[in-house]
């Protein structure tokens, strides 16, 4: 990472890089115990678990927090986004670590690979709990359009061009602080960070939207306990609207909640990173349990 931006200060965290084919990922990790795997969303990177990490870490568990390709300061040989590319990186990384199974925390663009790890490696999944994106399942709906309406501005993105926009009061229930903001936009400065913005959109963001929209995880079964969680400021996915898009969830999902924080909006880890980590806490306390306990019957069986 010479030559990189510095990373941002967090206490605790130990720092190193992963080879995987085509890839150096690099990691944050704190704590130890079962593994809970912390994929950020956009346009943040591992930083994004500063205050969330050491709470789940303190309870218990290892938390490994990477940055994704084309964020933060993991580096790609090849700069090109296909729709699951992040989810191919991700099953490396677990495999390099030597992880089976995993808790996943994940926000935003991270909820995407979470999700897609869900689905099509299901055995690989704890449980998951999902931050500001509905799950695969979902009842598509008008009233959830505002959620991409930032979408054509990333497409045409050039490198080089501001992000901080993104962190307006219409996705953030409270400003974000110069310093946070700085915390995670300087890795722009890495030329392969700032040209994979639109690529990013291009190649996996709007596939993976197109395949909500045209319903192809709803002929699919999500079998890891999942825990999908929307701050109650994010206004496409108010309460009432959030609930009827999942309220197939039986016939979609084995095991599935629906949960709303206060006073947080789309980037509800800066908004209220004290109650994420106790649901996902609860969560994996709740839920984890009783999937180890499937896989040791399955196992048996």
């Amino acid at each position: 990472m010479n030559g990189n931006p510095p990373l941002p200060e967090a206490p605790g965290f130990e720092h190193s890089v992963i080879e995987t084919p085509g890839l150096r990922t690099h990691i944050a990790t704190i704590g130890q115990g079962d593994p809970v795997v912390m994929l950020h969303g956009f346009p943040q990177h591992w930083w994004e678990w500063r205050h969330v990490a050491p709470i789940v870490a303190a309870a218990g568990y290892r938390v490994i927090c990477p940055d994704l390709r084309g964020s933060g300061w993991t580096e790609a040989i090849d700069p090109r986004f296909g729709p699951e590319s992040q989810l191919n990186d991700v099953v490396a990384l677990l495999d390099a670590l030597g992880i089976e199974r995993a808790h996943l925390l994940c926000h935003d663009m991270g909820a995407i690979s979470g999700m897609q790890l869900a689905y099509r490696h299901p055995e690989r999944v704890r449980t998951i709990v999902q931050l500001s994106v509905p799950p695969g399942f979902m009842e598509f709906t008008p009233r959830v359009m505002p959620a991409f309406a930032h979408m054509p501005k990333l497409l045409m993105h050039r490198a080089g061009g501001p992000l901080d926009y993104l962190f307006g009061p219409r996705y953030a229930a409270r400003p974000l602080s110069v310093e946070t903001r700085d915390g995670y936009l300087r890795v722009q400065e890495r030329p392969e960070v700032t040209r994979a913005v639109a690529a990013m959109y291009r190649g996996m963001v709007i596939p993976f939207s197109m395949r909500l929209m045209r319903g192809v995880y709803k002929r699919m079964r999500l079998h890891p306990a999942t825990l999908v969680v929307f701050g109650r400021q994010d206004g496409p996915f108010a309460e009432s609207t959030a609930r009827r898009i999942c309220r197939e969830h039986a016939r979609r999902a084995d095991r599935f909640e629906l949960a709303f924080v206060d006073d947080a909006a789309h980037f509800i880890v800066d908004d209220a990173p004290d109650a994420v980590a106790a649901l996902a806490l609860d969560w994996f306390a709740r839920e984890g349990g009783q999937a180890a306990a499937r896989a040791s019957a399955s196992k048996i069986v």
